[in-house]
């Protein structure tokens, strides 16, 4: 396992409690008012455009249209089970939440973390003891479905605010499926192509250098996603997308190497252990145990262990025959082994009315509770998967 990897996620979410409101108090996000949840929103963003146009620029050329198949098996099907089974667990834990509520938390818990990903996808034990195929997929997966929570979130939240299942059914797919997500990708896909041929021809008309290539590497993973953010499009899947074409037909990856692939690599371990530390400053302590949410630590728990064990493993193993890169269950039980994302939370709670205490509906409930739940799973996750690998 890629040991500095562990040491980002684990020892920065320490460090961020320690210099948090519950340490020396050095560093509060959430002292920042009204605005906090949208600090962090857009905190979170940045550091997964950057990410996840990493994630394309890594896999394998043309990785997308060979294992297209694999991959879908592997997102769609997990995704949306995990989704309804976690669902049901949440509302019978938190009587408080209706299903549509517990829904949406539960769509907050769907995706895999890809900086967590990487811990058992990049360095010398995993290229030693995890094989290649198994490697690629699970990167390709996990940026994937960060993007793809995005109608999962649409569809808990539409079915609280609009009159009819029907109506939040159609807005969902509508909104959530064919403008977010397909739309989404389209253009970062076709964003990607047109800056790699624009690369190419400026490098065949002498106009561009090695270090010109290094520098738009940046650019380009906040454009990408920027564009379709503007436009209301899912830009994490736009990052993604960007990513696997701008490195479609090797000439980027080509032009990068070496100084290129220590660029990336530095600016990611910057950006994801300045992230983590954010992270562990944001976590609300003090919201573990409330009697007017109805949540407890002993709750959380049962919750924690239940995402561990069911959310993924057992739908990974029904489904592997039908995913070429997987190859026997004792792989597919490695695959189902992952982490969860706070950035959905975040997004789920910018959308939501700001509660009252005690909330008077369940809007103000939702948005009171989401962000409690998923940071416990996500801090539980970070430890229990980080501290329990081996090295």
């Amino acid at each position: 396992m890629s040991w500095w990897i562990r040491c980002i996620v684990v020892l920065g979410t320490a460090f961020g409690i320690v210099i948090g409101p519950y340490g020396v108090n050095a560093f509060d996000p959430r002292s920042w008012g009204s605005h906090q949840n949208e600090i962090t929103l857009e905190v979170l963003r940045f550091v997964l455009w950057v990410g996840l146009f990493a994630v394309g620029v890594e896999l394998p050329c043309a990785y997308m249209k060979k294992h297209a198949k694999g991959l879908l098996v592997m997102v769609v099907p997990t995704m949306a089970c995990g989704w309804v089974v976690i669902a049901a667990i949440i509302y019978a834990l938190f009587p408080k939440l209706n299903l549509a509520s517990a829904l949406c938390i539960s769509a907050c818990l769907t995706p895999t973390d890809p900086i967590t990903c990487a811990a058992i996808t990049r360095g010398s034990f995993a290229q030693e003891h995890v094989p290649k195929e198994i490697r690629h997929i699970l990167t390709a997966e996990a940026a994937a479905n960060d993007g793809l929570a995005y109608p999962f979130l649409s569809i808990s939240i539409y079915l609280l605010t609009e009159s009819s299942v029907r109506a939040a059914i159609q807005k969902g797919f509508l909104v959530g499926w064919l403008y977010q997500v397909m739309f989404g990708t389209f253009l970062g896909a076709i964003i990607g192509l047109l800056f790699s041929k624009l690369m190419q021809w400026s490098h065949r008309k002498g106009l561009v250098d090695r270090e010109s290539y290094i520098a738009q590497y940046l650019s380009l993973a906040v454009f990408a996603p920027g564009v379709a953010y503007s436009l209301g499009a899912d830009d994490l899947l736009a990052a993604f997308a960007a990513g696997c074409a701008v490195a479609w037909d090797g000439h980027f990856k080509e032009q990068t190497e070496g100084d290129g692939d220590t660029f990336a690599s530095v600016t990611d371990c910057i950006l994801n252990c300045a992230c983590f530390i954010y992270i562990g400053a944001w976590l609300p302590f003090d919201s573990y145990n409330s009697e007017v949410l109805g949540i407890s630590t002993s709750r959380l728990i049962v919750l924690l262990i239940s995402i561990l064990l069911i959310r993924r493993i057992p739908f990974i193993l029904l489904l592997y025959k039908w995913i070429p890169e997987i190859t026997s269950w004792k792989e597919a039980l490695f695959s189902g082994h992952f982490g969860d994302a706070v950035f959905v939370s975040t997004l789920a709670s910018t959308r939501l009315p700001s509660p009252a205490n005690p909330p008077a509906n369940e809007q103000q409930m939702l948005a009171a509770t989401v962000q409690t739940v998923v940071s416990f799973v996500v801090l539980g996750s970070i430890f229990i998967r980080m501290l329990s690998s081996g090295t």
